[in-house]
């Protein structure tokens, strides 16, 4: 009896182990499916430089790599990096940003238009933005701080509300 019961444990183990094997080749195999190529510094990039393509080379990553680092080269040119970028490193998503058309105290005209009324006023960028960005100004006349959005030429678009 303890012979059957010994030959019984011996098969369990082989199959387990087989299986292991198995499950390990399975990984192995699906990770080399993930790997991708994505664009890494070439030399170390400090926080404020612009990101030019001379800047930018490609490198082999294996799997694992989620949505969280920028997967083109394209979609980093013309931004500016937020925090130091190491060489042969992936670009994380949050370490580059758009270049800010308008810097903290700049000069900015606020222009507020709603059906056919246009009313221009200067003022000071209380914090600086992109364009998109909503930001913080101070009217130079009225001293009074509005919020509006930076708009491709520069200006602060504020509206009603």
């Amino acid at each position: 009896m303890r012979g059957v019961a010994s030959s019984l444990s011996k098969r369990r183990r082989a199959r387990l182990a087989a299986l292991v094997v198995a499950a390990q080749a399975w990984v192995a195999s699906s990770s080399l499916a993930q790997e991708r190529i994505l664009p890494v510094p070439l030399a170390i990039i400090y926080p404020g430089d612009p990101i030019r393509e001379s800047m930018l080379g490609e490198k082999v990553f294996a799997g694992g790599m989620d949505g969280s680092v920028v997967d083109s080269k394209s979609a980093l040119l013309g931004k500016v990096a937020r925090r130091t970028l190491l060489p042969d490193q992936p670009i994380p998503s949050y370490a580059v940003d758009a270049p800010k058309l308008v810097a903290i105290n700049a000069p900015v005209r606020i222009v507020f238009d709603e059906g056919g009324l246009v009313i221009i006023a200067y003022g000071s960028a209380l914090q600086a933005g992109a364009v998109g960005d909503l930001i913080r100004v101070r009217n130079q006349d009225s001293g009074l701080t509005v919020s509006g959005k930076v708009q491709p030429d520069g200006s602060i678009r504020v509206s009603e509300g």
